[in-house]
């Protein structure tokens, strides 16, 4: 996954990642292909709903212009498939351990909602070359 991030040139501005080990252990794995975004730690992420991930994304300062969080399933395939206007049928599929769905979307984080995001990209492990 982080040769995928260094080739997509994936440089989150910040990444917002779960107190669990295996939050952090992925953070680990990938931080060196982030480039120099800020990282926060957060407790409230650990088993976060949709509800509550949407609700800390609706809090982001309105300068950052890109984010990434490293969470827990349910609560990720569940915001995928709350903010995506499209590919909803690929993010029902199973939504393994260290997917990456990209998002995107215009306006404020203050205003992200229900289908306001578009899905440009779903990897899964099985996807990325050896």
């Amino acid at each position: 996954m982080r040769r995928h991030l260094k080739q997509q040139g994936v440089d989150p501005e910040l990444v917002l990642c779960s107190t669990a080990t295996r939050a952090r252990q992925t953070l680990e794995g990938i931080e060196p292909a982030l480039g120099r975004g800020g990282v926060r730690v957060e407790s409230e992420l650990y088993g976060a709903g949709s509800a509550a991930l949407l609700a800390r994304l609706q809090e982001v300062p309105a300068g950052v212009r890109s984010v990434m969080v490293i969470g827990h399933n349910p609560g990720l395939q569940d915001l995928a498939l709350l903010l995506a206007r499209n590919g909803s049928g690929e993010l029902e599929d199973k939504f393994p351990t260290a997917a990456l769905a990209t998002l995107a979307f215009r306006g404020s984080w203050a205003a992200l909602d229900r289908g306001e995001a578009e899905l440009v990209e779903l990897v899964r492990p099985r996807d990325l070359d050896p």
